[in-house]
């Protein structure tokens, strides 16, 4: 009863249900589909962008600062416009993939249509004059979109003649989008029966973080067998998907690797990324080491591809709704009065879709949408102590995005290396709350074990999983299509390097690769993960050391979006991401503790 008087005596009422009635109210950003609003947009976007062209094209070299203002104030209207029309339907059918489909098709494929008229704005800023590249950025008038015209100059080297790049926009729709959505249909539409029950991809999943053993084994069997019938299709999705990146970005544009584009894009360095990569492989034997700790405190003789998300007995429970928005809106709420009312303002106005339905999308994310509107949370909660630190995760990039509004919507979204960071950030902040109001020592371990789980995931897994995506990348260039038994060859090997003896995986695991949708949405993404929580690591632990002050840097670093350099940015706090130190001192924090852990276990 306390906390629900907290409620109430901070002003901030939070409903009580459950989470299959926790669906999100879209319309912040049209009423409907049949909307005057959403029909005018879809009509006009093409007409306001050929109106657009007609005014501008040819003439940006020869612009004074207020025209430049001028045409950039009504490029980022059909900016804006173009993403809310996309937000919305991404967003109606990753909840209901089987009805949406066609709409978000038309919609992405009259987007296309405004983005290949339009795109004469970024190619004419590269090809000016450097004199002129001077000017403007440096032009006061320019402050609100200068990071953007700043890091558009990093795409020169890389990007074709007007024509071509026109191709490629419209292309999109019907090769690797298509693809993709191939993919997420399938996905999503898939039901798997265990003990005569079904269940979608995301519930059976979570029993993989049931106590009983035996449970998990067999959900973990009937999602592979699930994969074993869709193999051929992913297979050839897959390598689609890689042919089209390797032809596209690499060869077409003249990338020198893989990875390239997608680090371009992070405002990150070869040689940064690299040096997280290589920190991390080379400190695999953490993860050995937590494993052999784990196989000891569940009393198993050996450990499988199930009992990695194991939880000890102390943990077997599940979380209502109720539960889990009122833990993590307290923890944010502690840490900062102004990052409680935002997350407390997600659970109100129902900006979250939080139930598991027939037809909807796994996995979890936040959507930016655009600065004039706000974040949207999806997830799909289940009640395990991981979909609680989903929220707190997901909720942090909320307020990230919240924050960063105030930019125009062509500098207001982080970078990937960088983003990850509030979501890891409030993630921590959840699990210390949750480790401070447990009393009992074994639940406490209990907890700590779980949340080394999750960093373990969040770090070398993902890395693991980079180091799969980079193999499968070389031979889609070097040799051609691989077979499923070549993905999964690959997928086993980069697996196995990182738990070393201390997990034996099956050969039932070796399919796993093909149902993580990042390798198709983003390819490249999934370093960011490791970046941002070893980033996080280090700044939490700074954060311990001082306290209040913390607050104020690390808001203006949130606020700040995507109009700095990242590293600019980190300066702030001593981080240089082009030293092996930050990531030492992230990995450091980690292995505290396991050696926390380790101490408990013995105690």
């Amino acid at each position: 009863m306390r906390d629900r008087h907290a409620y109430r005596d901070a002003g901030l009422q939070l409903a009580d249900r459950g989470s299959e009635e926790v669906v999100w109210d879209l319309s912040d950003l049209y009423p409907g589909v049949d909307s005057a609003q959403f029909q005018a947009d879809m009509a006009e976007l093409p007409r306001r962008a050929e109106a657009f062209a007609q005014r501008w094209r040819g003439r940006l070299a020869e612009l004074s600062e207020e025209q430049m203002e001028q045409l950039l104030r009504e490029y980022e209207q059909l900016v804006e416009t173009s993403t809310r029309l996309q937000s919305y339907v991404y967003l109606l059918w990753s909840t209901d993939t089987a009805s949406w489909g066609s709409l978000l098709q038309r919609v992405r494929e009259r987007i296309a249509m405004a983005e290949r008229t339009v795109l004469f704005v970024p190619l004419e800023w590269m090809k000016a004059p450097a004199e002129l590249h001077e000017r403007i950025i440096a032009a006061p008038r320019m402050r609100r979109w200068r990071h953007w015209l700043h890091h558009t100059l990093r795409f020169r080297p890389y990007t074709l003649e007007e024509a071509a790049e026109e191709v490629l926009v419209l292309k999109d729709t019907t090769t690797r989008f298509a693809w993709v959505r191939l993919f997420d249909e399938l996905m999503s539409s898939a039901v798997y029966t265990l003990d005569g029950k079904p269940y979608r991809q995301q519930e059976l999943l979570a029993l993989l973080h049931h106590p009983s053993r035996d449970l998990r084994r067999r959900a973990s069997e009937v999602f592979t067998a699930g994969l074993h019938q869709r193999a051929p299709v992913l297979t050839f999705i897959f390598n689609t998907v890689l042919a089209d990146w390797h032809v596209t970005m690499v060869q077409l544009r003249g990338y020198p690797h893989w990875l390239a584009p997608r680090n371009v894009e992070n405002e990150i360095s070869d040689a940064a990324v690299a040096t997280l990569i290589d920190t991390v492989v080379r400190q695999y034997g953490i993860v050995e080491r937590y494993y052999r700790l784990k196989q000891r405190l569940l009393g198993l003789e050996r450990l499988y591809e199930w009992d990695r998300y194991a939880p000890l007995p102390a943990v077997g429970r599940t979380w209502s709704w109720d539960e889990a928005q009122r833990i993590v809106w307290q923890a944010y709420r502690d840490f900062s009065p102004e990052f409680g009312e935002i997350v407390a303002t997600f659970f109100q106005r129902r900006w979250i879709h939080a139930a598991v339905k027939p037809g909807k999308q796994g996995g979890a994310y936040a959507a930016s949408t655009v600065p004039s509107v706000h974040p949207y949370v999806f997830l799909n909660f289940t009640g395990t102590l991981r979909d609680v630190l989903t929220l707190a995760h997901e909720l942090g990039h909320g307020v990230h995005q919240y924050l960063s509004r105030q930019h125009s919507i062509l500098q207001a979204h982080a970078p990937l290396t960088l983003a990850e960071m509030a979501s890891t950030f409030g993630e921590m902040l959840t699990f210390q709350r949750l480790l401070q109001q447990c009393d009992d020592p074994q639940a406490r371990l209990a907890l700590l074990m779980g949340k080394l789980d999750d960093l373990l995931a969040t770090i070398f897994r993902q890395v693991a999983m980079n180091r799969f995506e980079d193999a499968i990348h070389r031979h889609r260039a070097e040799q051609g299509e691989l077979s499923t038994e070549q993905f999964s060859a690959y997928w086993m090997q980069t697996q196995q390097a990182m738990f070393g003896d201390s997990l034996t995986l099956t050969d039932n695991y070796a399919l796993w690769w093909s149902y993580i949708p990042h390798f198709l949405h983003t390819p490249g993404y999934v370093y960011a993960y490791a970046f941002g929580e070893l980033l996080v690591l280090a700044l939490y632990q700074q954060y311990q050391l001082e306290g209040a002050s913390f607050l104020p840097r690390y808001r203006e670093l949130l606020a700040a979006g995507g109009s700095q350099e990242p590293e600019h940015l980190l300066r702030e706090f001593g981080i240089d991401v082009q030293q092996e130190a930050v990531w030492q001192q992230g990995l450091s924090v980690l292995e505290s503790l396991l050696a926390q852990a380790e101490e408990w276990s013995s105690s």
